[in-house]
């Protein structure tokens, strides 16, 4: 099959690396804005009956869906075979239950608006709380990439004598996994969520394992609330600096320095989201899933 990939603004590096797995061409797009905020896009490299591979990771989605969708569009009228989106952050997975009267499900509206554009999708480890899979959703194929080896892997290179802290009992099956492949111990901490910023946590006993190096596993940071109190109980216990690892870096506001204030040790993510905090790649998980 012909390929062709073309990065939005920020994805330069992963479209280079797939576009190097697949021995193909990186597409050359102009992107910019009229004076009021519309924008304006370009394609300048020839599409026509080739596997148009977009780059997009969707952090801060509301600034890219616009851009996203102008561009799979162009690319179908200038007779791209079809479109692939590698999204290694998936936004909008959060809201997909109406909590209070008058909310809408907007992870709904959000993959009928990507699979009205894209016909197929790429993703790590998206946000599934409530949902089984992506196909509940999302109208076209959806392939969910998982970066637990990769994180079992630098646990087990980095980290001296871990046990691994799963944020909640939801994060079992996941945090196990990783702590399986890791050869290590895992704990699972109960949690209460309160509010957005207000996370009550109960640690499990923990005194067998004083002589460990906690490391708190998570799928996203966002606030950091839920680290962060975990880091303090800890602390109290008298272990050592947790280390805190998760897929998605999204650290809204401050919340990096803060999970460094209070007592964080190594803070470690994947590039899904580029962050000072990322030192685990996923771009070859990325590039050898494209069919």
């Amino acid at each position: 099959m012909d390929y062709i990939v073309l990065a939005l603004p920020g994805n330069q590096f992963f479209a280079e690396e797939i576009a190097g797995f697949l021995q193909t061409n990186l597409g050359k797009l102009v992107i910019s804005h009229f004076p009021d905020g519309e924008t304006y896009l370009r394609v300048e490299s020839s599409v026509e009956n080739k596997k148009a591979i977009i780059v997009c990771t969707m952090d801060y989605p509301d600034k890219k869906i616009i851009p996203l969708y102008f561009l799979a569009k162009t690319l179908k009228s200038l007779g791209a075979n079809s479109i692939c989106l590698v999204a290694p952050y998936l936004a909008y997975m959060r809201q997909d239950k109406s909590f209070k009267t008058g909310e809408g499900i907007t992870s709904d509206y959000f993959a009928k608006l990507i699979s009205g554009f894209a016909d197929e999708l790429i993703t790590i480890d998206p946000h599934l709380h409530r949902r089984n899979s992506l196909s509940e959703i999302y109208s076209i194929p959806c392939k969910v990439i998982h970066a637990s080896p990769l994180i079992s892997e630098y646990i087990k290179s980095h980290i001296l004598n871990p046990l691994l802290i799963g944020p909640d009992e939801e994060s079992e099956q996941w945090v196990s996994e990783i702590a399986k492949n890791a050869a290590a111990p895992y704990l699972i901490l109960k949690k209460i969520r309160l509010g957005d910023r207000d996370v009550q946590i109960t640690l499990p006993e923990i005194k067998k394992y004083k002589n460990h190096t906690p490391v708190i596993v998570d799928d996203i940071i966002s606030t950091a609330g839920t680290m962060i109190q975990t880091v303090r109980l800890l602390r109290k216990t008298g272990m050592t600096a947790p280390a805190c690892i998760a897929v998605h870096a999204i650290f809204a506001g401050n919340s990096f320095d803060e999970l460094r204030k209070n007592g964080a040790g190594e803070i470690i993510t994947t590039n899904s989201i580029a962050h000072q905090s990322n030192l685990i790649d996923i771009s070859h998980l990325l590039a050898r899933n494209i069919d």
